[in-house]
């Protein structure tokens, strides 16, 4: 295809820079928690479409607003005294030939359900209030989305952004929350909650992990056992991080802390957000996983916009798919970093350019690599359809 581009850079790979800063925000995060709710949204409404009207309908709900409550937390017991709020925003079709579809209804049992599944220790009928403000889609965008007809037309104009590999402070940063939220690691260290963010700087061959957690006070008996917790998790994270890495690591977790005072991170739900701690869509992770200042990004919201025409949504993933399938298929390559761009109107597997940077490993060009490397780019193209369809079956996470 004429407007996908395979060109070398000679540019010093992220691996090899003297310094790099890595952020992750963890799926307890408020910036998380809302960008985790609005795409939930976005999948329950397609899902609905689906079944009352055949195909998925015109939705954007992309603006979302985490309030922040007030709590009392203390060794072995809190409260929270003014509920967390839940706002959720956007466009969406409400009536299609005469089928009328509950939207804020479906947005929140859908917030409700995300909530669930991803806290342990909030209640969500007493802790937690949802507002809806979703208005009728605009005119002039429905158009554009029901004038498409095999291939979906874009409905913005829009940019996406992928990169791969990973290096070894962006993958710490990732997995190093996975790890102390995954399931396991819950078993054992209850008091951990799910808000963890991880911010990993590396400085030549040091990484140096700074974490804030929310601990759960019900699970903290005393200053005593909190200070056991921290050094738990410090040991555990370490240990961790050598499966990753080899390079020097340093943990520290909770630096604010006063212990002196008993001024310590306690909260009744594992969760920054009942304590004033906001959160808005798009101002978390990117859809990667990560917030990398050393790497090109887009700082496109992608949660909650529709699955099948929106390319800020669509694009970054698609993004995402290329470089890693190019690293994968394609040894020759040390770094891949690909931008695809958008016209409002223009079918979403047309885009108006498609570039693909490449840093070679030594010995090797661009040229050998130039064709094969087109041809993984215009078959994720060719088959970009299955990302809508993937997105709806909650394979693509998009923080």
């Amino acid at each position: 295809m004429a407007n996908i581009k395979v060109i070398e850079v000679k540019d010093t790979a992220p691996e090899d820079r003297q310094v790099e800063f890595v952020e992750r925000k963890g799926v307890g995060h408020p910036d998380s928690l809302i960008d985790g709710i609005c795409d939930r949204v976005s999948i329950e409404l397609s899902k609905a479409y689906i079944s009352k009207c055949g195909r998925i309908l015109h939705h954007n709900v992309d603006k979302g607003l985490i309030v922040g409550g007030e709590s009392e937390a203390t060794f072995g017991k809190a409260r929270i005294t003014r509920p967390i709020e839940v706002i959720i925003a956007g466009r969406a079709v409400k009536k299609f030939n005469g089928v009328d579809i509950p939207v804020e209804e479906i947005a929140k049992k859908a917030a409700k359900d995300y909530l669930r599944e991803n806290t342990r220790y909030l209640d969500l009928d007493k802790e937690v209030v949802y507002d809806t403000k979703i208005a009728t889609v605009s005119l002039d965008l429905n158009q554009v989305f029901e004038r498409s007809k095999d291939v979906p037309l874009a409905n913005d104009t829009s940019f996406g952004i992928g990169f791969a590999p990973f290096t070894d402070t962006e993958r710490l940063a990732y997995e190093t929350e996975k790890f102390l939220n995954g399931r396991e690691y819950k078993k054992k260290v209850p008091a951990v909650g799910e808000d963890v963010k991880v911010m990993a700087v590396r400085e030549g061959d040091r990484i140096t992990l700074t974490l804030a957690i929310a601990f759960v006070s019900q699970e903290v008996r005393d200053i005593k056992h909190y200070i056991e917790l921290k050094q738990k998790v410090t040991q555990d994270v370490m240990e961790f991080a050598k499966t990753i890495t080899k390079k020097n690591v340093e943990v520290v977790v909770n630096n604010a802390d006063d212990v002196e005072r008993n001024e310590v991170y306690l909260t009744k739900s594992g969760l920054s957000a009942e304590a004033g701690d906001d959160g808005s869509v798009g101002r978390g992770n990117r859809v990667n996983g990560i917030i990398t200042p050393f790497r090109n990004m887009t700082l496109e919201a992608a949660a909650g916009k529709n699955p099948t025409s929106h390319v800020g949504k669509i694009y970054n993933m698609l993004a995402k798919e290329i470089s890693n399938d190019v690293i994968k298929l394609v040894p020759e390559i040390r770094d891949c970093r690909v931008y695809v761009v958008s016209q409002i109107g223009r079918s979403i597997d047309d885009p108006k350019n498609l570039t693909i940077e490449l840093i070679m490993k030594p010995g090797h060009t661009v040229e050998e690599v130039r064709s094969k490397v087109n041809d993984i780019a215009g078959d994720a193209l060719k088959n970009i359809a299955y990302i809508t369809q993937e997105i709806v079956d909650g394979q693509h996470p998009v923080f």
